[in-house]
């Protein structure tokens, strides 16, 4: 049995968007089924929370699984239209479940603003750090050091 961790598989974007977009539905779900109970527990913002947060985490581990993939520029196009793809989808989601648009929802449409800002900066990190990684791997670092010491005596 290999014991191999989830960061080291390459998950397609779409699914992994496919997958957020699952738990957002069934997050609001169950919201909504406590709310049917009391609506003291859970607020008519509960849709927009879920959306949010499905969405930061779909960001997150999307930018760390890119570092895994074998063509960045092919993932990061599936990547940027999957989480578009989620935005919406959670956004009608949580629009259809509350009643509220993203403006009436209060601070969501900046909190969407943040988290759509801050997850292409996570994508361009991981791309930067994949970069220096792939360029330390192929650079012969035994040389530098001899020259070094040929130069000291």
């Amino acid at each position: 049995m290999e014991n191999t961790s989830i960061f080291e598989k390459e998950i397609d974007p779409v699914y992994q968007a496919a997958g957020s977009l699952v738990a957002v539905f069934i997050a609001i779900l169950l919201g909504a089924l406590v709310s049917s109970g009391t609506e003291e527990l859970v607020s008519n913002r509960w849709p927009w929370l879920c959306a949010a947060s499905f969405l930061l985490l779909f960001a997150l581990f999307n930018a760390i699984m890119s570092a895994t993939s074998k063509d960045l520029m092919k993932y990061w196009g599936r990547s940027i239209y999957s989480f578009a793809g989620l935005a919406i989808g959670s956004g009608l989601l949580a629009w259809g479940f509350s009643g509220l648009s993203i403006g009436e929802a209060g601070s969501y449409k900046w909190i969407f603003f943040v988290v759509t800002l801050g997850y292409l900066v996570f994508l361009s990190m991981v791309a930067f750090m994949k970069q220096i990684v792939e360029f330390a791997q192929k650079e012969e670092w035994s040389r530098p050091k001899l020259r070094n010491k040929k130069r000291r005596r």
